[in-house]
Parts: C-alpha cells; structure tokens; sequence
C-alpha cells in the first residue's frame, strides 16, 4: 500500500502479459457553473463503489480503512469466483490505491484494474489479471483517469482499452493494452452536429458495444435527449434510447454506461431534486429497451452495479432497489447500516458488503427472504501512514 517515487509499469514481480485491454474514454462534469448547466446536470455519477459479474466471478470495490483527508483510505479489490460462496481479497500489490480503483472487463477474459492518481501521481497505474486475482500483471495509462466508475473499458476479443480522462478526453489503446492515442475529446465531440441536437454539457462513462464499437455518454442539455453516442463510419452518432413522453421535458444524465457479455446497460437519471427520478436502458440485440422510472425521493445513488442478471441500485437514504431485464423495480429490505455496494449472491439472492473501516462483513439475503444475516468476515491488512 506505500506509495513508491514512480510507479510506473511496475507493480509486482509477475511477468508481462500479452493480452491487456484498454480504452480511452472521457468523463468531464457539467460544463461551466452558470444556472443553465446546473439545470443541465439532474445528477452526477455514483462513486467509484460498484459490483460487476464475469464468466469467471463476481467482483467487488469498495473503499476501506480512515479518513482521505489524511490518506488513510484504500480502495480495495475483492472477489467471489465462479461456484465459490466467500470472497477473497485480491487487491493488486506495490501501487498506492487512495485515489480509487476502476474495474474493466467484457464479461469473459482477463479484467483489468486501473489506478486513479493521487496526491503526485499524475498517471494511472493498470494491473491485468487472467486468474481471479491470483496474480497480477502491469501495465500504463500515461494520464489522469477520470473520477467515474466507467471511466475504463475492455473490448470483447481484442485487447483494446478505451479511457476517460479527467480532462475531458477520450484515448484508445491497441491490441495488448499498448499504443494509446487520442479518440475524441469532449471539446470535439460537442461540435459534432448530434451532440450539437443533445446539447452536450459533459461526459460520464465510456464502454464498448457488444460488437466491439467505442461508445461514450453523459449529460444532455436538450430536455427528453438521452447522451449515448457510438463510433461508426469515422464519426459519431447518437445512439441513446428514445424516452417516453413523460420524460420529454426532463434533462437526462447517463450515470453509468457499461456493457456485459449480452448487452450495453445505461443507468439514466431525470429530473432535479423531489422530482429526480432513475431508469435502466438495456440495448440487447439493436434494440433498446426501459425499465419503469423510480423516484427517489431526493436521495440519490451512493452506489450502482450493473450484471447480466439486473441492476442494483443502493441510494443514500439506505434504500436498496434492484431491476432485470424487462422487469419492474423491486425494493429489498434495508441492507445493514455501512453497506458499500450490493452484489448478486451465489445462491440467486443478494451479498451486501458492509466496511467498517478494515474490515469487511459481507451480510447475505437469500432469495424471497425479509432479513439480511451476517457471514463472512474478512481483515484488510492497510498500513495506515504509508500514503500521508
């Protein structure tokens, strides 16, 4: 956990792999701080807390330990394989993780795991690993990651990864990991004449299309526009679903843009204040579909995971709300008081996983169930003062 001079691409005494994906994303807050981009911005994304199911096992981060202001914090990694009821912490070693950790993977391969800088870093640190976190291999992002929990994607099949940036511009590696340029910045995609119809203010998660295709989204200042746009024919197209009229009046932010083996799922946020309210868009198939708007009664995400079988969502008021595919809302039962993020448990129901600063409960919810029972328990070894 100590923080060394320059990073770097060294992280662990592992050897090089060959297949790291990356891409080059952008994620820039509202634009400017006059009423009408306030007014523009209905939400902003949840933190870097997320849960995400692969072929290979379900993942977890979460923040652990003291205070950031005396960079105590460490975001950490952890790991429920495939068939395994507990988690494992898998947390890549030697790199300083204050700044926050990002998750990418397609759904099946290896996964990736990007360091947002911190305190002098003004890089961001990759770490690939193609056995659940066994071992880790190095990699780099020369730049500033944005601070958004899909501000890194893996494309399917490729070894591409595309980045968000904290300054608003987008970068795209090659195969391998390797070769970053420039994609699009936020500056330059705003000129395009279909951000021009969104009315662009800022951009919040990249991803890859299931068929591999770069995509980008954030807020839109054009009431009922939703901000998904993909890459196709050397340019950019809107590509965000059409809203219900009861929506037309509202601006729409994308909070999280992330794709799984099957389909591209968008977390959308509308409205302002009492009237916010949050909806699932899953593009399956060229197709996409919504789910039923929820109000949230002026709470808003603390955190959001998104898998194959649905979405969870945990507000700030403790409520927690999941939704599949096609399906409505559904409330669970409060989880416990210092749940972090929700994961779909092994056995169908659900895994809240709850820090109390170095250590982590995972409390379980089995299927139909109306109470949350304690589990495992795990012990995070954090080296407090390593970072200061």
């Amino acid at each position: 956990m100590t923080r060394p001079a320059r990073l770097g691409p060294v992280l662990a005494p592992v050897p090089l792999v060959a297949a790291l994906l990356i891409s080059v994303l952008l994620v820039a807050g509202c634009a400017g701080t006059t009423g009408q981009a306030r007014q523009a911005s209905p939400a902003a994304p949840p933190p870097l807390a997320t849960a995400r199911v692969t072929a290979t096992g379900t993942w977890a981060v979460v923040v652990m330990g003291g205070s950031a202001a005396s960079h105590g914090n460490f975001w950490q990694v952890f790991v429920r394989p495939a068939g395994a009821s507990d988690w494992r912490l898998v947390t890549p070693p030697a790199v300083a993780s204050n700044g926050g950790l990002v998750l990418a993977s397609p759904g099946t391969g290896p996964v990736v795991a990007a360091f947002r800088p911190s305190q002098l870093l003004s890089y961001s640190p990759l770490a690939i690993t193609h056995d659940n976190g066994t071992a880790w291999s190095p990699g780099l992002l020369d730049a500033r990651l944005a601070d958004t929990p899909d501000a890194l994607a893996a494309a399917p099949g490729t070894g591409r990864l595309l980045a968000l940036l904290a300054g608003g511009q987008t970068e795209l590696s090659g195969p391998a990991g390797t070769g970053w340029a420039r994609l699009v910045s936020q500056h330059q995609l705003a000129g395009t004449a279909d951000a021009a119809r969104c009315g662009l203010r800022g951009l919040t998660a990249v991803a890859f299309g299931v068929s591999g295709v770069p995509m980008v989204a954030g807020t839109c200042g054009r009431p009922g526009t939703v901000g998904v746009f993909a890459h196709a024919s050397g340019g950019w197209q809107l590509a965000g679903p059409a809203l219900p009229a009861a929506d037309a009046a509202a601006s729409v932010s994308v909070l999280r843009l992330t794709s799984t083996t099957h389909a591209t799922v968008a977390l959308l946020a509308s409205g302002r204040g009492r009237a916010a309210r949050l909806a699932v868009a899953t593009l399956a198939a060229g197709h996409w579909s919504l789910s039923p708007p929820l109000p949230v009664n002026g709470s808003a995400p603390a955190s959001a995971s998104i898998g194959a079988a649905g979405t969870a969502v945990l507000l700030t008021s403790r409520r927690a709300e999941t939704v599949s595919p096609g399906g409505s809302w559904r409330a669970l039962p409060p989880p416990p008081a210092g749940t972090a993020v929700l994961a779909p448990g092994a056995d169908g129901g659900w895994d809240a996983l709850v820090v109390h600063r170095a250590r982590l409960t995972v409390w379980q919810l089995a299927p139909g169930a109306r109470r949350w029972v304690a589990g495992q328990v795990i012990s995070v070894p954090i080296e407090y003062g390593t970072s200061g």
